[in-house]
């Protein structure tokens, strides 16, 4: 007897929507989670600064990852607390 299944049923969790987009950023703080690979810390540092500059936000929180793992929970958990933007990821 052989048994066939559909590959079309639901594995894993289900996506997570995208948070709604802010109409401003003035008076939010923006955070910078650098992945490491090459100059992407300068681009976004620099994306940073120049967002603040331009809207009224604040450079805050920066941290730093290896892009081949995940960033540990705890940098996670403190940039939920302490920014409401975050710019992230570059390629090579």
């Amino acid at each position: 007897m052989v048994q066939i299944v559909a590959p079309d049923g639901r594995v894993g969790a289900p996506p997570v929507g995208l948070a709604a987009p802010k109409r401003s950023l003035a008076g939010l703080t923006i955070g910078v989670l650098d992945n490491n690979k090459p100059n992407a810390g300068l681009l976004l540092d620099r994306v940073a600064s120049r967002l603040a500059e331009r809207t009224g936000a604040i450079v805050g929180f920066r941290a730093e990852k290896n892009a081949a793992i995940p960033c540990e929970d705890q940098v996670l958990d403190r940039m939920t607390k302490e920014v409401q933007v975050v710019l992230t990821g570059s390629a090579d």
